[in-house]
């Protein structure tokens, strides 16, 4: 779930999803769990540890293992090689600035008073940041966190872009003890005069809810916040992002909320709210349920999440 947004309360977004096929087998959100982070699917309010039940190590390559909550065994996080996919490998991005939102922060279970204190979004204050949400853990396989499966899918994400000649920002990278808050969050993607900005996440609803959305910013003018001129590019970004995430990973649109079109409208997000360059939240499934907990915890389908995110943002930068 987005730090920036509560997963609990259905959005609506349109979206013309060309779903071409759904052929090659990141972002649900349980009953709409909105709270930048969320606030009631388990993705927000006063940081309580998942419900994990082993101590299983932390999944490989978190940076700071230190603070990392428990994952589930098979949720490598080595980076699976993969080519570009059709004719977005051919398009360069060289001189393009993108920059990779990982949602929440594994240090985040372990700094509440941090997290809980307020900021300015413009419309209202909210909270700094939240734990974000996890699987269920079992006696035999600890809960994956929502902090780690961000970071993974992020680290994917820009193995592409860079690949394809882009500069990757990441907001953070497991390298500090917690955040950062999602004020700055917005404020990292406008200094960097960003071309694109995305803020990877996933869902943590009621079980039976299953798929991905992408979030867009609403027209906001409030305060310090204006999305008045990137709420038509974000629009693009996201149904472009919406597209090849559905082609990549064959997974459909989030049945919960949006209508069907995998893009759902919010104005409750700092993330997006703060913004002044073209942003979105991908929710890339829901933890909570069982079946979409099977592909999160996947490292073969997180790489093929990575693979549409990125596909997305190519073929949006590329026109």
């Amino acid at each position: 779930m987005p730090y920036d947004h509560r997963k609990t309360a259905p959005r609506t977004l349109a979206l013309a999803l060309a779903l071409a096929g759904c052929c090659a087998a990141l972002a649900g959100c349980g009953a709409s769990q909105a709270s930048e982070d969320s606030t009631a699917s388990g993705k927000g309010g006063t940081p309580t540890p998942p419900p994990a039940v082993d101590a299983t190590p932390t999944a490989p390559g978190a940076p700071d293992a230190s603070t990392t909550t428990p994952t589930a065994p098979t949720a490598s996080t080595t980076a699976v090689p993969s080519s570009p996919s059709g004719a977005q490998g051919s398009r360069s991005l060289a001189g393009r600035t993108v920059v990779v939102d990982p949602g929440h922060n594994p240090g985040n279970f372990k700094h509440p008073r941090e997290i809980n204190a307020k900021v300015d979004i413009g419309t209202a204050r909210k909270e700094c940041d939240t734990t974000g949400t996890s699987t269920n853990g079992t006696a035999a396989q600890a809960a994956y966190t929502e902090a780690a499966f961000t970071l993974d899918v992020s680290h994917r994400v820009r193995d592409l872009l860079t690949a394809r000649g882009a500069k990757v920002v990441f907001t953070h990278d497991a390298n500090r003890p917690w955040g950062p808050c999602i004020d700055e969050r917005a404020a990292i993607g406008n200094a960097a005069r960003a071309d694109a900005v995305v803020s990877v996440h996933a869902d943590g609803s009621a079980v039976g809810n299953r798929g991905f959305h992408v979030i867009l910013p609403a027209r906001v003018s409030a305060g310090a916040a204006d999305t008045g001129p990137i709420v038509g590019p974000s629009r693009e970004l996201g149904e472009a992002v919406a597209d090849r995430f559905a082609r990549a990973t064959g997974t459909k649109p989030a049945n919960y909320l949006g209508g069907g079109t995998g893009l759902d409208v919010r104005k409750d997000l700092g993330g997006l709210n703060l913004s002044t360059v073209p942003k979105v939240f991908v929710e890339c499934g829901n933890m909570r349920d069982p079946k979409d907990a099977a592909l999160l915890t996947s490292a073969a389908w997180r790489q093929k999440a990575a693979q549409g995110i990125a596909d997305g943002i190519a073929t949006y930068l590329n026109g």
